[in-house]
């Protein structure tokens, strides 16, 4: 079974604390701590040093999904302090205003392919393009915007072979067609279940469910049956 865990940001928005309350004793081994929204920035950097992480073997942070070019040094000096503790940074590439300050993060600098209301970094042709200005960057491969982008999941086998030596982790979820993060369901395991061969099985899994704590495992369950490894 591959190492899986869940988005702090898809079980309690900015309130990390509470979700890893909600996974004490679920097992999951990796967690992405969410600061998606600019105002969660500074209570994730306060916090950071008294999160209970002892059980995770994995933990990244997911920068802000939207900032001005105002914003953006303050943001990238945050996930600068963070990444000092060895966490990746996930990052839209749409969020970008400037690259060059992002490429002091290398590769702890992790981009994450788009759903389809974003105007880059939905297929491969469009992510060469940001790897280009950004060369030691990793990927996050997110499953449920690329079915959301191509329902055949032919962009997402083609994202799976042509970043797969840049892959740094896994966001699974189901993503409607208002691009909304929802449950999984049986569809997207077996669609997802087309590219699983192709994604190692060290590949750490976050959970981008807006699970109850009632429902983290059976969404568990549904993304080891997405993602064999054998």
């Amino acid at each position: 079974m591959r190492a899986s865990g869940f988005s702090t940001g898809a079980l309690a928005k900015g309130d990390a604390p509470h979700a890893l309350s909600l996974l004490a004793g679920s097992g999951t081994r990796v967690i992405e701590l969410s600061a998606l929204r600019m105002h969660e920035v500074a209570p994730l950097l306060a916090a950071a040093a008294t999160l209970e992480l002892g059980p995770y073997d994995y933990v990244s942070v997911h920068a802000p999904s939207r900032f001005t070019r105002e914003e953006e040094p303050r943001v990238v000096d945050a996930m600068l302090e963070l990444s000092q503790r060895g966490w990746p940074i996930v990052l839209h590439p749409d969020t970008i205003h400037d690259y060059a300050p992002w490429r002091q993060l290398g590769s702890l600098l992790v981009i994450e392919n788009m759903d389809k209301r974003k105007p880059i970094g939905r297929t491969v042709e469009e992510l060469e393009s940001v790897f280009e200005r950004l060369p030691e960057a990793s990927f996050c491969f997110d499953l449920g915007h690329a079915r959301q982008v191509d329902r055949t999941m032919t962009e997402a086998y083609a994202l799976a072979r042509a970043f797969r030596d840049r892959l740094r982790q896994l966001h699974v979820s189901e993503v409607s067609t208002l691009s909304r993060h929802d449950l999984l369901s049986w569809g997207s395991v077996r669609a997802f279940q087309k590219v699983a061969p192709w994604i190692p099985r060290e590949t750490p899994v976050i959970l981008e469910t807006p699970a109850s704590a009632a429902q983290v495992q059976s969404q568990i369950s549904m993304a080891a049956k997405a993602l064999p490894c054998d």
